[in-house]
């Protein structure tokens, strides 16, 4: 009667504890369901303040392998004073100073991080960042992004992408080099040489209302190889400028 029981009990259980099992590798596995961060950092080579928050985006970006983006924007406000930033661009300063408009300052700065288009502090506060990046890790997309990027001729990136379940929204799409060097001549950084991580080289913006499909090119500057690249893709709301689902892949 014993031995009934006993084999009664391990039919029962058997299926409970696989179940529970599969379960677990399921969702350890299962990566649709993990949050994300986009940390967009507007820094300059001008600004001797921004050395320390370019070492820390470079430091995360090797801590952190997976859903969170780093995005180096190198913004031109900084240019007339002693020193031209090669990565410098008047429209990465105009998106800077839409979030101003966004969050409501006085003034843009720099360094200054925006973390998924929600918040905004000193883009050198490693500790601040990596707690709001703990923070939004825990919020599930509320879309999906599907890229693919392939060189077609080493001038331009191809990038077929396809969008699902967003709604008044943009898909922003990014070239970014992974890792930069420069010898700064001029300015408040003279004689230092800086190191910079995820510097974005080129940015396009399509509409995503919706369901949308299509391809955008992205030049690939004449100095770099694909090796040297990869491409972050980020939807963002058009009202508030949050940032709701992101991806990144290596170029073909």
């Amino acid at each position: 009667m014993k031995i009934i029981k006993r084999f009664t009990l391990i039919i029962i259980f058997v299926p409970v504890i696989y179940s529970f099992i599969a379960c677990a590798y399921r969702n350890k596995n299962d990566d649709s369901n993990k949050g994300f961060a986009v940390v967009e950092l507007f820094t300059s080579e001008g600004c001797s303040s921004c050395p320390p928050a370019d070492a820390v985006a470079a430091k995360l970006s090797e801590e952190y392998k997976d859903n969170v983006y780093i995005l180096g924007f190198h913004v031109d406000y900084w240019d007339r004073l002693g020193w031209k930033d090669m990565f410098s661009n008047a429209s990465y300063t105009k998106r800077q100073y839409r979030y101003g408009q966004i969050f409501h300052l006085n003034s843009v700065y720099t360094p200054q991080v925006v973390v998924n288009g929600k918040t905004e502090f000193v883009g050198s506060n490693e500790n601040r960042l990596k707690n709001t990046i703990a923070q939004e890790l825990k919020n599930s997309p509320a879309a999906n992004i599907e890229i693919v990027a392939k060189s077609n001729d080493k001038k331009t990136i191809n990038i077929s992408y396809k969008v699902d379940n967003a709604s008044n929204a943009v898909l922003n799409i990014v070239l970014i080099q992974l890792k930069a060097q420069s010898s700064v001549k001029r300015g408040e950084n003279k004689g230092r040489i800086l190191h910079h991580a995820n510097v974005v080289r080129d940015f396009k913006t399509v509409n995503a209302d919706k369901d949308v499909k299509g391809n955008v090119d992205l030049i690939l500057p004449e100095d770099l190889s694909t090796k040297d690249c990869k491409v972050i893709a980020y939807l963002q709301k058009n009202d508030s400028w949050q940032v709701i689902a992101a991806i990144e892949t290596s170029i073909q």
